[in-house]
């Protein structure tokens, strides 16, 4: 049984779309980057420290953890802490291309609770082009709640897709889970599992 290491509904309604059948066991970690820690580096540890610790309270399951990190000038914007944090980092968005990466880490029963080096993160990055807000659109944006528990304070999926001309590379990834890469991975244990 695959076990989704995240609370995150978006990343549950992309697996449920994909067909991919998972539970439910959310870690509760924190997210602050490591000094120095590259967004790249941030996003593909915290999915395998994500994995890792469900997977150490279900060790006879498969668990997918991921982490999802939107960068801007080599800045990485998590979840805003409030509506200012929020009106913040979308005045940094605002008119700019920015990277989304979300990084994913499968670990297996076959994982053993020392090694997590074995445990193989890896990621996806999205380029995204927002279009120039102004403050009010910022402020009424903000009023909505939507920005609130997301990567760099919107959502592509919702009221935010106004402002997004252009992206390039992997939709799914930006609403917080590569699902073409999980699902390759998948594939590629099962595949591993049959030999």
């Amino acid at each position: 049984m695959l076990v989704l290491a995240s609370a995150s509904p978006r990343r549950q309604d992309l697996l449920r779309s994909a067909g991919i059948s998972f539970e439910v066991q959310p870690a509760d970690l924190d997210e602050t980057p490591l000094a120095g820690e590259s967004a790249r580096d941030c996003a593909e540890r915290l999915a395998r420290e994500k994995a890792l610790a469900v997977w150490h309270m279900r060790p006879g399951n498969l668990v997918l953890g991921a982490d999802t990190v939107v960068v801007v000038d080599h800045a990485i914007l998590g979840k805003p802490v409030d509506a200012d944090d929020a009106a913040r980092m979308l005045r940094m968005l605002s008119g700019r291309v920015h990277q989304v990466i979300t990084g994913v880490c499968l670990v297996s029963p076959s994982v053993f609770p020392d090694s997590a080096s074995s445990a193989n993160a890896s990621s996806e990055t999205t380029l995204v082009t927002f279009t120039a807000l102004s403050d009010a659109e910022i402020r009424d944006y903000v009023a909505t709640g939507e920005p609130m528990d997301k990567a760099g304070a919107y959502a592509i999926q919702g009221i935010a897709s106004r402002w997004i001309p252009r992206i390039e590379g992997d939709y799914s990834n930006v609403v917080g889970l590569p699902v073409a890469r999980v699902y390759q991975m998948l594939q590629e244990f099962t595949a591993a599992g049959a030999r």
